[in-house]
């Protein structure tokens, strides 16, 4: 049986701690939906389709993980893939607070959902998709917090 898991966000963009835990959650599970939380009244950097466009170009050749757009709840979203488990990476204590409370609201609304929580590796810790839009909005290249190969002005 094959073990599904998505990662859920908002991907605003991807950045080099987004695929640090892909690549880590790639070894508990078999394939990954990263799901892309599609919030109709929030305006981001990037289109909900490019950053999905984002995604779907940096593991082309992987067809382990899939990029989908979803709107609704993430318990609602994992159900619809056929996930087994919810995976969260966290950076600090705040991150760890804040997932804690999801995913004791996730266990009680899904029963047979399973939150997995890794550690984002310390070398990509720092790195927020809140300070690659900041680091752009003054006009400086993100290039260094952004997976190997990606050139986001491809996607703006």
């Amino acid at each position: 049986m094959e073990r599904i898991a998505i990662f859920p966000g908002s991907f605003d963009p991807f950045t080099r701690g987004h695929a640090a835990l892909v690549e880590a959650a790639l070894k508990l599970f078999d394939r990954m939906v990263i799901g892309i939380g599609h919030n109709l009244s929030k305006r981001g950097l990037l289109s909900v389709e490019n950053r999905k466009r984002l995604i779907d170009d940096l593991y082309a050749a992987d067809p382990r993980v899939e990029a989908c757009i979803y709107t609704g709840l993430t318990g609602d979203f994992a159900q619809a893939v056929g996930a087994c488990a919810i995976v969260r990476g966290v950076r600090n204590t705040s991150d760890f607070e804040y997932e804690r409370t999801m995913e004791a609201a996730n266990r009680r609304l899904y029963p047979s959902l399973t939150t997995v929580v890794l550690f984002t590796p310390a070398d990509v810790a720092d790195i927020s998709a809140s300070t690659v839009r900041e680091v752009l909005a003054f006009g400086r290249s993100a290039e260094e917090f952004l997976p190997a190969g990606i050139d986001i002005t491809k996607y703006l």
